[in-house]
C-alpha cells in the first residue's frame, strides 16, 4: 500500500506519487517568493508525514518547488511573535516533533537541495536518510542561528555532530558559516553532488539504492561524541570561542557547547530535549532579541534600492587606499572599472593591492584573470566619458574637490551619476558650479572597504530621489548596506564616532594607557578599542575629520590629533599612537597594579550615545532603526546591544542623562546632554 493523497489539498506542500512508488514532496510556501518554515507549513508537513507513516511509499524525496532556493529556515517574523507571546517552547517542540516523525519513517528519505539551504532547511535535510545537492554556485548549506543569538533548535545540534563528527559540526554551528555543495560533501553533510538538471533523478536513485558512508566518517561520528571526547573537546571549544566572543555578550555558543557536552551521549530524544531547553532560554535574552532585530534591519537596507541601478562602468578618481579599494571591490563584484590618479605610481600601487584582494576572494585561479581584466588603470581619465558612475576619492579638501568636478562633469554622459567619497564635508559646500546637482551625491565607504558592510548615501536638498534609489541598488550589487543620510558635517557614522574617538584621545593625553582605554571599550562590546581604531583609520584622516567636525560640534582636539608627524600616521606607516608590527598593534602594558578610572567606560561611550541622540533629533537619518543600523554596520557598535538607540531604550534615557551631567560637572561642557534626550522614541521598547 502507498499513501493516498486524493482529495487532500495542502497550501504549502505539493505531493507527487511516481510510477515507481516513490513520493516527491515539494515545498511551495503559499504567498511567498522564498520558502521559510511557518507554523502552518510545519503543521501541514506533520499531516503529510503522518499519512505517509500509515501507508509508507517506496521512498520519499523532499525538494523545493521554488526556483529561488531550497529553504531559508524559520519565519523570523513568527519567531519574534512567539517570543512576545512566550510560546517559543511550543514552536521549537513542534519543529522537533515533525522532523523526528520524518526521521522515523520506515522508508528511505532524501533531501534534494538546490540554492540556499539554511537553518531549518538544513535541519529537515538532516532528518532525512540521505542528502543530494546541486553543484550550482548558488547552493549554500549552513546553520547560521548563532548569528541570531540562538543555535539550531529543530534537531540540527542533536543530529549534525553524529553525522559529520563533533569538531566539524560544532565549528559549523559556532561560526554560522555556510558551505558549498562540494565542501558539504567533503564533510559528509551531503552524500552526492550533481548537476541541477538531474537533481531529482539523483535523489530518486539514492532512494532506490542508498549509499554507505565511508567507514572513517562513521567512526569519526561515533568517536568524537563519546563521553571522554566530549569532556576533552568542550573546554577547547570554549577557549576558541572566548577569543572572539565574551559569554556575557554572546551566550549562544557557550550554551551550544554545554548542551552537546552534557547531552551528546544520550539518545535522540534526550539530545532534542537538551537542545530545546537551551534554545528557548536563549531566545528570551536581550542578545537574541537584538540580533533578530538587526537581521530585519539588514533586510530593510537591502530593500532600499531594488535591482535597477543602470550602472555597468564605474570610474574612480583617486587611487589612494580608499579609492583603490573601492575600484577593486567594484571590479570583483562584476563592474567594469577605470581608475585615475595624477601619477602612475599611485595607480600601480592600487592595482597591486587589487591583485591581493582578487587572490583572496577568487579561489578559482582560472577565473582571476577575467576579474582582474575588469579593472584598468586610467592615468588620463578617459573612462570618465564612458562611465555610468564617477566616484571621486581624492583628499578631504573642498576646493580641490570642486575643481575636479568642474573638470570632469562636462565630459560625463548626461545620465551618469557623480559622487564623492568624502567622509565629512557637507555636500552643500561641494555642489557649487555643478551643472546637474540632482545627479550628484555622496557615496561614503568605510575602511577597509572589503570588510566594512556600510555605505552612506549622502544627500542634499537638490538631489533627485531617483539618484538615491540607483545608488542604493548599486550598493546592493556590491553586497553593501546603503543608509541614506543628511549631508551635514560628518554625516552619521563619523559624527557619532568622532566624540568617542576624541574622548579616547583626550584620556590618552591625560596619561591613561592606550591598552587600558582599548580594553574598556572592547569590554563594552566594541570590535576594537578607540586608540587602535585611530591608528587604523590613520591619524591624518582623523585630523582631517577633526578639522571639519570639531568646530561644528564645539569640541577641542587634543594635540595627538591636531599635529600629525610625517611617517607616524598610524598602522599604514607602522607607527602612530602605537607601534605596528606585521599588521598588529604593539600595545605597551599598563603599569603594574594600575587601576582604570571607574568612569572610563562612561567617558568613552556616553559621548557616542549623546551624539547619536543629536543625530536623530537633527534628522540626519529618517528614524531610530536606520540610525542603529548605520552605527552598527559603520562602526561595529556592539551588535548584541542593538545599536545606540536600542541601548538607550534598554538602559534608560533619564539614567544616562544623569550620568552625562555627572561627567559634565567633572570634566566640562563637552559632556552636556545634546538636544533630543526628551524624544519619545528613547522611551519606547525596541521589541
Amino acid at each position: 500500500m502507498t499513501a493516498n493523497f486524493d482529495g487532500l489539498r495542502f497550501s504549502h506542500w505539493k505531493t507527487e506519487l511516481r510510477g515507481d512508488g516513490i513520493v516527491v514532496l515539494a515545498f511551495d510556501r503559499e504567498g511567498a517568493s522564498v520558502n521559510a518554515f511557518s507554523q502552518d507549513a510545519l503543521i501541514e508537513l506533520g499531516d503529510v508525514i503522518e499519512r505517509l507513516a500509515i501507508e509508507p511509499p517506496k521512498g520519499l524525496v523532499i525538494r523545493s518547488a521554488k526556483s529561488s532556493g531550497f529553504i531559508a529556515g524559520a519565519d523570523l517574523t513568527e519567531f519574534q511573535e512567539f517570543d512576545r507571546r512566550g510560546t517559543v517552547n511550543d514552536a521549537i517542540r513542534r519543529g522537533q516533533s515533525v522532523f523526528q516523525k520524518l526521521a522515523d519513517l520506515p522508508c528511505p528519505t532524501v533531501a534534494a537541495i538546490h540554492g540556499f539551504c539554511m537553518g531549518g532547511g538544513t535541519e529537515i535535510a538532516l532528518a532525512c536518510d540521505y542528502r543530494v545537492a546541486s553543484g550550482d554556485p548558488s547552493t549554500r548549506i549552513g546553520l547560521p542561528e548563532v548569528k541570531l543569538g540562538i543555535f539550531p533548535g529543530w534537531g540540527g545540534s542533536a543530529r549534525l555532530p553524529r553525522l559529520i563528527g563533533a569538531p566539524a559540526a560544532m565549528d559549523l554551528m559556532l561560526t554560522g558559516r555556510t558551505l558549498s555543495a562540494s565542501a558539504a560533501r567533503n564533510l559528509g553533510l551531503v552524500d552526492k553532488v550533481v548537476d541541477k538538471a538531474v537533481l531529482e533523478d539523483a535523489a530518486v536513485a539514492l532512494v532506490q539504492s542508498g549509499t554507505t558512508r565511508p567507514f572513517k566518517q562513521r567512526l569519526t561520528g561515533w568517536l568524537t561524541n563519546t563521553w571522554p571526547a566530549r569532556q576533552l573537546l568542550a573546554p577547547q571549544m570554549v577557549k576558541q570561542v572566548s577569543r572572539k566572543a565574551r559569554k556575557e555578550h554572546y551566550p549562544a555558543p557557550y550554551a551550544l557547547i554545554n548542551a552537546w557536552k552534557n547531552a551528546g551521549g544520550k539518545g535522540i530524544q534526550g539530545r532534542l530535549d537538551a537542545e530545546r531547553k537551551a534554545v528557548v532560554k536563549l531566545a528570551s535574552t536581550p542578545t537574541a532579541r537584538n540580533l533578530v532585530r538587526i537581521f530585519f534591519l539588514t533586510e530593510r537596507l537591502k530593500g532600499l534600492g531594488g535591482k535597477d541601478h543602470g550602472i555597468a562602468h564605474v570610474h574612480v578618481i583617486g587611487a589612494g587606499v580608499m579609492g583603490g579599494d573601492i575600484a577593486a571591490w567594484s571590479a570583483y563584484k562584476g563592474f567594469e572599472v577605470t581608475l585615475q590618479d595624477r601619477e602612475q605610481r599611485f595607480v600601480d600601487g592600487a592595482l597591486g593591492r587589487a591583485q591581493e584582494l582578487f587572490a583572496k576572494k577568487v579561489r578559482d585561479e582560472g577565473k582571476r584573470p577575467a576579474v582582474a581584466a575588469r579593472l584598468k588603470g586610467d592615468l588620463e581619465g578617459a573612462g570618465a566619458a564612458q562611465a555610468d558612475l564617477v566616484i571621486e576619492a581624492i583628499i578631504e579638501n573642498p576646493e580641490a574637490k570642486r575643481e575636479l568636478y568642474q573638470a570632469v562633469e562636462p565630459r560625463m554622459k548626461p545620465d551618469a551619476l557623480l559622487t564623492s567619497n568624502t567622509s565629512s564635508i557637507p555636500l552643500d559646500e561641494l555642489r557649487e558650479h555643478i551643472a546637474r546637482p540632482a545627479q550628484f551625491a555622496g557615496l561614503h565607504y568605510f575602511n577597509p572597504v572589503a570588510m566594512m558592510p556600510l555605505v552612506e548615501i549622502v544627500q542634499h536638498d537638490r538631489l533627485d530621489e531617483a539618484t538615491v534609489k540607483r545608488l542604493a541598488a548599486f550598493c546592493k550589487a556590491l553586497d553593501k548596506f546603503p543608509v541614506p543620510v543628511a549631508g551635514t558635517p560628518g554625516f552619521l557614522v563619523n559624527r557619532v564616532l568622532f566624540p568617542y574617538m576624541l574622548e579616547a584621545a583626550t584620556a590618552y593625553a591625560e596619561g591613561i594607557p592606550g591598552a587600558v582605554i582599548d580594553k574598556t571599550a572592547v569590554k563594552f562590546g566594541m570590535p576594537m578599542g578607540p586608540i587602535e581604531l585611530i591608528d587604523t583609520v590613520g591619524l591624518d584622516v582623523a585630523q582631517g575629520v577633526g578639522a571639519e567636525l570639531a568646530p561644528f560640534l564645539g569640541l577641542q582636539v587634543p594635540a595627538a590629533l591636531s599635529a600629525v608627524e610625517p611617517g607616524k600616521r598610524g598602522k599604514k606607516d607602522g607607527q602612530g599612537l602605537y607601534k605596528w608590527e606585521n599588521g598588529k598593534a604593539v600595545k605597551p602594558p599598563a603599569p603594574e597594579n594600575y587601576q582604570a578610572p571607574a568612569d572610563l567606560e562612561d567617558r568613552l561611550i556616553l559621548p557616542l550615545l549623546n551624539e547619536a541622540v543629536a543625530c536623530l533629533h537633527d534628522g540626519v537619518v529618517a528614524d531610530a532603526d536606520l540610525l542603529d543600523a548605520g552605527v552598527i554596520f559603520g562602526t561595529g557598535f556592539a551588535p548584541f546591544r542593538g545599536g545606540p538607540i536600542a541601548h538607550i531604550q534598554a538602559t534608560g534615557a533619564d539614567a544616562l542623562v544623569e550620568r552625562l551631567r555627572t561627567l559634565q560637572g567633572r570634566y566640562g561642557d563637552r559632556f552636556a546632554p545634546r538636544p533630543g534626550w526628551d524624544m519619545a522614541v528613547l522611551r519606547q521598547p525596541t521589541q
